[in-house]
């Protein structure tokens, strides 16, 4: 799966352990996963058995979630994608505009490996004749593909100095790794949507800071949106970063705009992400969260993005930035209706570090 600030990868076992517990103590059916991102913990609750309904703001979210929560492998297998990709694969190498922006103006990626992507992605809309979950799965692979040979660090704010080992290879395509069963893939807002969705459980991820994910992966929405944008700065951000910002991304209005999802909210079980470089103090997230009765919080330590540990660079070989810690915690509150759920998440704050707010 794609590199991405913020992902939940690693922690992965330690969030479906918990949903595990909870679901040791009492029936789980379904789930949403409103902040769906890379859809990773969208297809791991999939991977449970669970019916999942994963949700972003964003349009590269959305290809995710489609591909890794909505399609089901059975309608999709091996058999009926591979020769598509192939195909797609087989197109001649066309550079235009999306070469000349992202692999010669900028470096994300060696223009022989751009001149492939403006091909395949070409090809893609008349692949899949308006099967919108194919097109999804083919976007997946070609995102995925591009990812393997890019030149950054997992965000693309910038791009390394000198071009990555990696980004010499030559990009193919490879099947996704697609579950059996089905899901729901939406694209909206998440504070408009969730009254209209319930389930068992809800697991929410915000933007913890005033970072954007826009920012971070805009040429993942470029390549789904394929819209030729217009773009700013060295970084080749589409202009709409500078003021598409969510209410989560500032320090002024996130508090409120958490406290108005969390009443909208219809659920039994309520898992939050959150990070200790986020805007929010523990005592903080821990009152929001009281109205559902009990709340327990874990705590990890966990490695910040490698771009935190190596540095990133400009085109004169100039760092930008200044790397202030290598380090972060992880935090991950339950909040529950149930006095047995949450009596048996006491058994897993005896194996986390502690977390003073």
């Amino acid at each position: 799966m794609v590199k991405y600030i913020g992902s939940k990868r690693a922690l992965l076992p330690w969030i479906t352990g918990v949903v595990e517990e909870i679901r040791r103590v009492e029936p789980l059916g379904d789930a949403v996963d409103l902040f769906s991102g890379t859809a990773r913990v969208g297809h791991a609750l999939k991977g449970l058995g669970l019916h999942v309904t994963s949700n972003d703001l964003h349009s590269y979210a959305l290809i995710l979630a489609q591909t890794l929560v909505e399609a089901d492998a059975n309608l999709y297998p091996p058999s009926k994608v591979i020769p598509v990709l192939q195909r797609l694969m087989a197109l001649p190498e066309k550079s235009d505009w999306f070469t000349r922006t992202y692999c010669q103006e900028s470096r994300y990626i060696q223009p022989h490996n751009g001149a492939k992507i403006e091909a395949i992605r070409q090809g893609i809309e008349a692949e899949c004749a308006g099967d919108e979950i194919l097109r999804a799965i083919l976007l997946y692979s070609l995102m995925l593909a591009a990812d393997k040979v890019d030149s950054t660090t997992g965000i693309q704010m910038a791009y390394l100095k000198r071009w990555a080992p990696r980004s010499y290879k030559s990009l193919s395509l490879e099947y996704p790794p697609l579950l059996g069963g089905g899901g729901k893939a939406f694209q909206a807002d998440a504070l408009e949507i969730a009254s209209s969705l319930e389930a068992d459980l809800f697991y929410l991820d915000p933007p913890y800071n005033q970072h954007s994910y826009l920012g971070n992966y805009h040429l993942w929405e470029t390549l789904v949106k394929w819209d030729a944008p217009q773009t700013y700065g060295v970084a080749k951000k589409r202009t709409e970063v500078q003021h598409n910002k969510s209410l989560f991304n500032s320090r002024r209005s996130a508090k409120g705009a958490l406290e108005k999802l969390l009443a909208k909210i219809q659920t039994r079980h309520l898992l939050v992400s959150f990070s200790n470089e986020g805007f929010f103090g523990g005592a903080e997230i821990e009152a929001m969260l009281e109205e559902w009765g009990y709340v327990t919080h874990l705590c990890r330590t966990h490695p910040r993005y490698v771009g935190a540990r190596i540095g990133i660079y400009n085109p004169q070989g100039q760092k930008v930035g200044q790397v202030s810690h290598t380090e972060n915690q992880e935090f991950l509150f339950v909040a529950t209706h149930s006095r047995k759920v949450h009596r048996a998440l006491k058994a897993l704050r005896g194996t986390e570090s502690s977390w003073k707010p």
